[in-house]
């Protein structure tokens, strides 16, 4: 795959989860996938996504920066969303929040079968102090 085909896939991927076609996001993920060391397979990556969107229901992945480098795709995502309780052990509760994500991940046959994720915690605590 070159880089443009799988920026492009990628791309892809994220309109998926943006439009929250899980029955299609079997052609993004592997059976196998492992998310931050946790193998979660093809089902244990849906309940994980349906889970954030319930936690979050206006939440939407914005693509800031991303860098293809067969097989990796290294990207930050920006959000700025209003989780309902609790987000990453901080008491939200419907406040609107900002924040980014840097994800790494790695492709194998068009698929991505590895997810290495930080989210920027400390953005969203700042927000709290008055700091944004």
């Amino acid at each position: 795959m070159t880089k443009t085909d799988l920026s492009d896939r990628y791309r892809d991927y994220i309109a998926c989860l943006n439009s929250q076609d899980w029955q299609k996001l079997g052609q993004f993920v592997d059976d196998g996938a492992i998310h931050n060391g946790r193998r979660l397979g093809l089902s244990g990556y849906v309940a994980m996504l349906e889970r954030d969107f319930d936690e979050i229901p206006d939440l939407h992945f914005n693509v800031l920066m991303l860098i293809a480098d067969p097989p990796y795709v290294a990207c930050r995502l920006g959000f700025d969303c209003t989780p309902k309780g609790k987000f990453l052990d901080l008491e939200v509760n419907g406040r609107r929040v900002a924040f980014s994500e840097n994800v790494i991940y790695e492709f194998r046959h068009g698929k991505i079968v590895e997810v290495w994720s930080v989210i920027d915690k400390v953005a969203i605590e700042a927000q709290f102090r008055g700091e944004r």
